[in-house]
């Protein structure tokens, strides 16, 4: 394993929440997965979404192998996912799309932010996929917000760098990969990916929703949200950036109220990836409707204690039969 990182302290304990612009392809998703099988390194939550047509993918464990990774796995997603055909509801700009790095314990924000700069060097020299930095990562305070970075997507993006240099990666280019892009890498504090079905196939109520709930619409603190259409139902997509401005229960109630002024219901519920114990109200309406949820499996927490085995074994098995 090459290390790209530096010195930590030695109990520190970092996450990565890598998404890859694949989600009907369980076998892709399967192969980027197991490159990040490295000593030091605990698979804790994985999951695919054929709508969006995205996967989302979480480890832990030391600083230096969690880099080394995330790294590999954006190098298997540049082999194996080709953006030129790929579509899906999710905004994305490259195959392995956003590459976050979030501080559990014992290692700041800052080291983080390092630690992504540092992969994003690594994954272009490496791969030839350049790369942007946002949030605590950002080197340019108009690349802070993901949005921001990913504005027009990968067909707009493919453009713009062409005749704007404002546009163009922190790191590589100045044109993006011809199949896979561009990747988002960054360092934030630990975000929550959560959805709301409505019941409506009215994607308009939804993204009237979503723009009165953000927070750059003067909405929640620390909320960005999308209104889509998934399997004919309108969804309010949410990413809580800060659990301390707003919690998933008052999302779940502006979200109520907005749609019910609307003439619609929050009917489903479902988290991509984890949840912080602090978090968890355990026996809140928002919880109920959560759409499959066991705490044992989705609590931060606990999958630290009990991670998931890693998708190797499986891939050689079926290999052999």
């Amino acid at each position: 394993m090459t290390t790209v990182g530096t010195l930590y302290d030695p109990d520190a304990l970092i996450e990565c929440v890598p998404n890859f612009s694949e989600g009907r392809n369980a076998d892709v998703v399967r192969r980027i997965v197991s490159v990040m099988a490295l000593e030091g390194v605990s698979l804790l939550d994985f999951s695919l979404d054929r709508d969006h047509n995205r996967s989302v993918v979480t480890i832990a464990g030391k600083p230096a192998a969690v880099q080394e990774a995330a790294i590999c796995a954006a190098g298997m997603a540049a082999e194996l996912i080709d953006l030129t055909g790929q579509v899906g509801v999710h905004p994305r700009i490259g195959a392995a799309d956003v590459i976050p790095f979030v501080p559990l314990k014992n290692i700041s924000l800052q080291q983080c932010a390092l630690l992504a700069r540092q992969a994003g060097e690594e994954i272009w020299r490496r791969y030839g996929v350049p790369c942007y930095f946002y949030e605590a990562a950002a080197s340019r305070p108009d690349r802070l917000a993901l949005e921001d970075v990913r504005r027009g997507q990968f067909e707009g993006l493919r453009e713009a760098v062409r005749n704007q240099p404002g546009r163009r990666p922190d790191v590589g280019g100045p044109e993006l990969h011809p199949t896979a892009g561009a990747s988002a890498v960054g360092a934030r504090k630990f975000l929550i990916a959560y959805n709301l079905y409505l019941d409506t196939a009215d994607v308009a109520v939804a993204r009237a929703v979503a723009r009165e709930i953000r927070e750059a619409n003067g909405g929640l603190g620390g909320v960005k949200a999308l209104g889509l259409l998934v399997e004919g139902q309108a969804q309010v997509s949410v990413n809580i950036t800060d659990v301390e401005r707003s919690g998933v229960g008052d999302v779940y109630e502006a979200v109520k109220r907005k749609a019910w002024e609307r003439g619609a219901a929050s009917v489903r519920g479902e988290l991509i990836g984890l949840l912080p114990e602090s978090a968890y109200e355990r026996d809140s309406e928002w919880v109920r409707l959560l759409d499959q949820f066991d705490p044992e499996q989705k609590i931060l927490e606990r999958r630290l204690m009990h991670p998931l085995s890693w998708p190797v074994e499986a891939d050689r098995n079926e290999s052999q039969a």
